[in-house]
């Protein structure tokens, strides 16, 4: 019922993959991730003695701490190999949590599944396959692929996991199946109606969201308090109704989210990577909402950690790009790291490649963040450039900077964007752009031979194809 590129390797295979990623040899992305645990649980399940055999002599100590997706990996094989505990019961399994961050919503839905997963195996519960493993890269998951699977649920007499089919549900999403809908509402499971209409809705609503400026007047960083005010812009979403039939740690996710709200965390590295984004596939606006304070930290904190595998995640989510996800992009293009702004350039290039890229919103935003002394101008720029050098980026990375320089030229020095000026030029010629920008008309009017001005000249030429 896992197929793909999900399918389960032998028990063998599964060893040596095993070993690597938590000799930390090999980095688990989330196909990766999620290929191993269902494996474990597979094997555990079709023979358990062979899988301890296998996996009894692999290494669970680590010199530092782990990856979450490690830890959380170790702790599979540890409970599927260790002697099984038949008098407890894995019903318990996360009767004790407590939601500690807002943030981090996304964090609680996969602990609470390897929660339940482990506990299952450590009393010997049948688990013949995790529900909730997805069908594409993205975390996705098809809803005829999790229909079938709960039928073989079915024909075995497995109860469903309530936070395994919880992430199940929460990751299938996108066109109405209406064939998958018809074989829910067929399926012998006490589950089946829940379901049915699950799908039949399409997954999880999308929540109202807005964006919001921090209180209080613009404020540098600083050296002495190490903190910011009134600098960054955050999206907030208002609560989603049908929280009750998830478990507990679902909850945090369904609660109106307040972007300002504190957090006992640093700079939130730790949940930004691609894992998180595939938690809910078809919600990256939400993903990107949840933990858009930590991105902001790599851009405007010298200290900030940066995650790149985060953008990249959401610019290739399933569900739709809004201000939250081009937010995202804008703090990366300016971001610390510099892997961090090598990838949003690539978040930037995949939206417009998908579609799914508003070039003048992200440009709004930028001129904004850069007017607030959040961003640097400087390195927006460089970003910019390499985005309209690669194949296929000029016209998206104009939409960008056409909708930008209005709002930069009017709330910043105006000399200090000549090489702006220069990736927009190079950008509206090789693009074929036309028509014209009346602050850069100004500019290309007034005498003189400074860079600023010779470039608003270059642009002016390319915008009236001459």
């Amino acid at each position: 019922m896992i197929e793909g590129e999900y399918a389960v390797p032998s028990a063998g295979a599964l060893a040596d993959e095993v070993a690597a990623v938590l000799a930390g040899r090999r980095s688990p992305g989330v196909v990766a991730y999620e290929r191993l645990l269902g494996a474990v649980v597979v094997h555990a399940y079709r023979d358990r003695e062979a899988l301890t055999a296998a996996l009894g002599s692999v290494s669970r100590e680590f010199a530092v701490r782990p990856d979450r997706q490690v830890a959380c990996l170790a702790g599979i094989v540890g409970a599927a190999v260790e002697p099984v505990r038949a008098g407890e019961s894995w019903e318990d399994a996360g009767s004790g949590w407590l939601e500690l961050c807002q943030h981090v919503a996304l964090d609680y839905i996969e602990g609470a599944r390897v929660g339940e997963l482990r506990a299952r195996l450590r009393v010997g519960g049948p688990v013949p396959f995790p529900l909730s493993v997805p069908s594409g890269p993205t975390g996705a998951l098809e809803p005829s692929q999790l229909v079938g699977r709960l039928a073989e649920y079915a024909r075995l007499g497995v109860r469903p996991g309530p936070a395994d089919l919880g992430l199940a549900l929460l990751r299938c999403g996108g066109p109405v199946d209406g064939e998958a809908v018809r074989a829910a509402e067929q399926l012998d499971l006490a589950e089946g109606p829940r379901v049915a209409d699950w799908l039949r809705q399409g997954g999880l609503p999308q929540p109202a969201a807005w964006r919001e400026q921090e209180s209080g007047a613009p404020e540098r960083p600083s050296r002495r308090r190490g903190a910011r005010v009134g600098r960054r812009i955050l999206v907030g979403h208002e609560a989603i109704d049908g929280r009750g039939a998830f478990p507990r740690p679902f909850w945090s996710l369904f609660r109106k989210f307040e972007p300002a709200i504190g957090c006992p965390h640093m700079s939130l590295a730790d949940f930004r990577d691609a894992h998180t984004v595939a938690t809910l596939p078809w919600h990256p606006e939400i993903a990107a909402a949840r933990l858009l304070t930590g991105v902001a930290s790599a851009a405007d904190q010298d200290g900030g950690r940066g995650a790149p595998a985060f953008l990249e995640a959401l610019a290739a989510a399933d569900g739709p790009a809004g201000p939250a996800v081009h937010l995202a992009v804008a703090y990366g293009l300016a971001s610390a790291p510099p892997e961090d702004r090598e990838a949003a350039v690539r978040a930037l290039l995949l939206l417009a490649a998908r579609g799914r890229l508003d070039g003048d919103l992200l440009g709004r935003e930028l001129a904004e963040l850069v007017g607030l002394g959040t961003l640097k101008a400087a390195l927006v720029t460089e970003s910019l450039g390499v985005a309209a050098a690669a194949p296929q980026g000029a016209a998206p990375v104009w939409a960008v900077i056409s909708s930008a320089l209005p709002g930069l030229l009017a709330c910043t020095k105006p000399q200090a964007h000549g090489a702006l000026l220069a990736v927009a030029a190079d950008a509206a010629r090789l693009s074929g752009a036309r028509g014209a920008l009346p602050e850069v008309t100004v500019l290309a009017q007034r005498p003189g031979s400074s860079r600023l001005l010779r470039e608003a000249r270059r642009l002016h030429d390319a915008l009236a194809g001459t």
